[in-house]
């Protein structure tokens, strides 16, 4: 197993080093500066959360997740491990990344291009909201996985510590827009809020999302209440 990240990640130096500057030179900080974290957004592709059963169904008996790359969230990760989801139209994704750890449902998460070509009727859900959403078919390397239920278009989102919920005057279930410069600039304006003590801030939007406003390494974002 990989370990776990031990640096920081490098929004969070930066933000660390900006307040310094601003401190050093007696200027007023801009409101993103003053913000107990950066805020960090990321197109997040297609994949699938799984339960350990499922894992086993697909990997074989006793089969855990191994970790590719750790991601933004604490402890959250990119599998080694891909699966093959076969749609209504016999149409399949192969290679549909596993983000661990296990959790607790199976869930599928998708572009709004991903489910036209695979022929999902998948609506806009937040994540772990699967009752009414269509099922499919997982293939792994030693079974076959059929899901009654799972597929979806997650909703933007944003990931926030309660000390971010408190700044931006925010709570869990609510909505903030997200703010996005650029050449394609624009503004999402449905951003639900997730707050937990373990949430580092960071927005979640899909590859659909992140080609229509151009988001790239370096484009300013906001959130905006």
């Amino acid at each position: 197993m990989l370990p776990a990240p031990a640096t920081p990640h490098r929004a969070e130096i930066e933000h660390v080093v900006r307040r310094m500057l601003y401190q050093r030179l007696n200027r007023p900080m801009p409101r993103s500066v003053r913000a107990p974290r950066p805020l960090v957004v990321n197109v997040s592709a297609r994949h699938c959360h799984l339960t350990p059963q499922a894992v086993e169904t697909l990997f074989g008996p006793g089969y855990q997740l191994k970790p590719m790359k750790w991601l933004y969230q604490e402890g959250q990760y990119a599998a080694q491990e891909t699966v093959t989801l076969i749609g209504p139209r016999s149409r399949v994704i192969s290679n549909l990344r596993i983000l661990g750890p296990c959790r607790d449902l199976n869930q599928v998460e998708l572009a709004f291009t991903d489910a036209i070509s695979l022929g999902f009727d998948a609506p806009v859900r937040a994540s772990g909201n699967i009752n009414g959403t269509p099922g499919g078919m997982l293939m792994g390397p030693v079974g076959f996985l059929e899901l009654s239920e799972g597929v979806i278009r997650a909703a933007p989102h944003v990931h926030m510590h309660p000390d971010d919920a408190a700044f931006y005057n925010l709570k869990a279930g609510s909505f903030v827009h997200l703010r996005v410069s650029g050449p394609c600039a624009m503004t999402f304006d449905r951003v639900l809020v997730r707050v937990s003590p373990d949430f580092k801030l960071e927005v979640h939007i899909d590859t659909d999302e992140g080609n229509a406003c151009g988001l790239e390494p370096g484009i300013p974002c906001e959130l905006v209440p």
